[in-house]
């Protein structure tokens, strides 16, 4: 059982850390606010209009532009978990908005696209997640914008170097 400590005074020992990150500095974490903020407003405007989540507007937004891909190729693409998205192409199935296919006799991995319905439901999605990200990057000019996007870029590609060892990434930030 917890005690409950509402009208404890205030200790007056210094517990802070010799080496605190500076969350305002902490680029992790400015990223991961960032995500956070725009993809729960997503979230509520997307479920809200249109009956879909998050993680099926990516889906659909990975398939208008690549169509008939594999469930395990959408999970590498956004890094998901297959079951996550085993759960959203179900969903998208049962309200006709993809549909899967059998490549020749293999009859374990199945293909994916949007149907005529996921397509049309796609580009009413597409002018709200465009207004959203004009108005987030409205404070930047086009040339900042780019810088961002390039930056952004570079990022990701150093994204696999993250499940090395410490040891191993001190290379990196010794340069």
């Amino acid at each position: 059982m917890t005690k409950d400590h509402s009208d404890a005074t205030v200790p007056s020992d210094d517990r802070r850390s010799k080496n605190p990150i500076v969350l305002d500095n902490y680029v992790p974490a400015l990223l991961t606010h960032l995500a956070l903020k725009v993809s729960g407003g997503a979230a509520a405007i997307y479920r809200r209009q249109f009956g879909v989540s998050v993680t099926d507007w990516r889906i659909m937004a990975l398939l208008a532009g690549e169509p008939w891909m594999t469930a395990g190729r959408v999970s590498e693409m956004y890094g998901y978990d297959k079951a996550a998205v085993s759960r959203s192409l179900a969903a998208m199935l049962g309200k006709g908005l993809i549909e899967t296919r059998f490549q020749g006799n293999n009859r374990r991995r199945q293909y994916i696209a949007l149907t005529a319905a996921g397509l049309k439901l796609h580009d009413e999605i597409v002018k709200i997640a465009l207004a959203r990200e004009a108005f987030l990057v409205a404070g930047l000019t086009a040339d900042e914008r780019a810088e961002l996007v390039r930056l952004l870029t570079r990022m990701s590609s150093a994204i696999p170097g993250l499940t090395g060892e410490p040891a191993a990434m001190a290379t990196v930030t010794d340069n």
